[in-house]
Formats: C-alpha cells, structure tokens, sequence
C-alpha cells in the first residue's frame, strides 16, 4: 500500500489551480504517479491537451499529467494513498466528502491551504488520516492550463504537522516528498502554526483586495500599512485567546514571544520583501477580479470570535452588516 511501504504511493492533487497545479507539476516532475483532479472544465480540457504549464520567474516548465473533472471520481477504482488538498477554504467539506470513498484506509489528505482546514478534513476523513499545512507562494492563474508561481524552489516554504501524535511520525515522509517543490518544516504544533499564517493573510488579502492593488503598493498607499498591522494585531489577538503559541514560520528566526506586535510586523514584512514581487496579486483579489467569493469568513472570521474572549472590538476585521459571500466583487462595485 501506502506510506508504510516500499510501494510507490498514489498521489491526488484535488484542486489544481495556481497553486495546486504548480506542487503538482513538480511532483510529476520528480517522477511521482500523480492525478489532478480539477473543478475548472477548460483547465482539465487544457491539461489533458498541453500538459500543466508553470511560468517560474526564470524559467517555465510543462509536466504531463493525468487530469479528472470531478465527475469521473466516481471512476476511480484503485485508492489514492496521499491526497493534497489544495481548493479554497470554503470548499474543503465538500472536497474532502468527494475524495474519502477513494482514499485508502491509511491515506492521508493533507490540506495545502488557508484558514483553520484541518478540523474539516479530520470531521470527515478522521484525525489519523490528517495533516495539516502552512503554504507560502505567490502564484496567479487566469489561462486556463497555465499557472504564474512567482516564486521558485528556494522562496516556497510549507509546513506540515499531524493532528494525531501517531501519525507525525508519517509526516516526515510527506515532507520529503513536498521538498521536491520548496523548503518544508515539520512541526508538532500545526495549529499555532496555522493560527500564525492567518495572521498574516488577515493583513494582506482582504486590505489590499478593496483598494484592488498588488500588495506591495497597498501596503505603500497612504495610511494602508497601519490598517494592515492593526488587522494582523487583531488576528495575533485571536490567535492568542484561542490558545495558539507564537511561533516562526515561513522560515523566521525564533521570535521574540512576548512582543506579539512585533512579530506582527516582522512576519509581514518578511512576507512583503522575501515571498511577493512588485505585481503580486492576493489570492482574494484575484478572486474578486474573476467575480468569485473570497475567504473572508474563512480568514476574517476566525478573528472576531478569539478576540471577543479577550473584551476586544474588531475595527479591522469586523463587517458593519456582515461581508457579502454571494457577492464575488469587492465591496461598493
């Protein structure tokens, strides 16, 4: 079988768009037995024509890959032992229900996303068969079968943790497969971890999605960086109250715990100059510019729950009337 074998494993990517169809390219890349399976039809369509092709800032790169549309997973006849997770926060229960009559009975489904996933995954799939993941890319799609990742190998950096104690010890042999692709941490606190991440998306998606600019000329448009720390020391606020430890990520030197504010702005710095370029859109801008829902209440929303255990208002995360989720398109257009 699976992880606890010599067997090559089989590998699912499910969802493969900017960010999933570069991972997986590498993964195939490396010589992996690996299946996309996608929600776009055109991108499917494209795939199986042309291959997944990946625009690195200095090279470009094409893998051939089998890809499924999710209505052939009903197709499927022999497990998959590892499933990345890599759709949108609001779309793991749904994705994870899809995939766990295909994954094998030692599978792992490991959710490569924003926001606090893992909990969903591990309701469906259960806690031994999770792993959950920290990402930091900076990647676009908008053709379909062609993914922009803006930064290479030696700038991608994940993290991975169990939620059971008995599995970490099959972490390690995730994340050597994952290094194919970036630099990859194990830790045995994922979900500090997690609470870390969104942190970070907290200041940057949705700020610099309602003034629609890359997220470096938000953070230097006029009083737009207060408002993104002061939406990140909110989040570390949350991150606290729920029980989360400070802890580095996305490669940071061990942080100085009792400055909460000034890891804050250490991470987001560390995100603006090492991890984003000069056109690096957010994930949640691209969404409201393609007229899709972002992850508000995925990133957002997690915040004001953790801060009002601790007496605190919300003047950066809270929505007066709560966000518009149907809306895709950011607010006042």
């Amino acid at each position: 079988m699976t992880s606890h074998s010599s067997k090559t494993p089989r590998i699912a990517f499910l969802g493969t768009g900017a960010q999933g169809a570069s991972i997986g390219a590498d993964f195939v890349l490396a010589g992996h037995d690996v299946t996309f399976i996608e929600q776009w039809p055109d991108h499917v369509n494209a795939i199986r024509e042309n291959g997944i092709t990946v625009n690195l800032p200095t090279r470009t790169i094409n893998a051939r890959v089998k890809a499924l549309h999710l209505c052939e997973v009903a197709e499927i006849k022999e497990p998959f032992d590892l499933v990345f997770l890599v759709v949108k926060a609001y779309d793991t229960k749904w994705a994870t229900q899809l995939i766990e009559p295909v994954l094998a009975k030692d599978g792992l489904v490991i959710g490569l996303q924003n926001g606090m996933t893992h909990e969903d995954i591990a309701a469906i799939v259960g806690r031994e068969r999770t792993i959950g993941a920290v990402i930091e890319i900076a990647s676009n799609m908008f053709v379909p079968g062609v993914t922009n990742r803006q930064n290479d190998h030696d700038t991608s950096w994940f993290a991975l943790g169990a939620l059971d104690p008995q599995t970490q010890e099959r972490v390690e042999s995730v994340a050597d497969l994952l290094r194919c692709t970036g630099t990859v941490e194990v830790t045995d606190d994922i979900r500090s971890a997690k609470w870390m991440k969104l942190v970070v998306n907290a200041a940057e998606l949705i700020p610099s999605a309602i003034v629609n600019l890359p997220l470096g000329d938000a953070a230097r448009s006029t009083g737009m960086l207060e408002v993104m720390r002061a939406a990140g020391y909110e989040a570390m606020q949350a991150a606290i109250a729920d029980g989360a430890k400070i802890v580095p990520i996305i490669g940071m030197p061990p942080v100085t715990t009792n400055h909460p504010e000034r890891y804050v702005d250490q991470i987001f710095e560390e995100v603006l100059t090492v991890f984003s370029q000069a056109d690096t859109l957010t994930t949640s801008l691209q969404d409201w510019r393609k007229g899709r829902r972002a992850e508000i209440q995925e990133v957002n929303g997690w915040v004001i729950p953790g801060g009002q255990r601790l007496g605190h208002r919300h003047a950066e995360s809270a929505w007066p009337d709560g966000p518009d989720q149907s809306a895709g398109r950011r607010p006042g257009l």
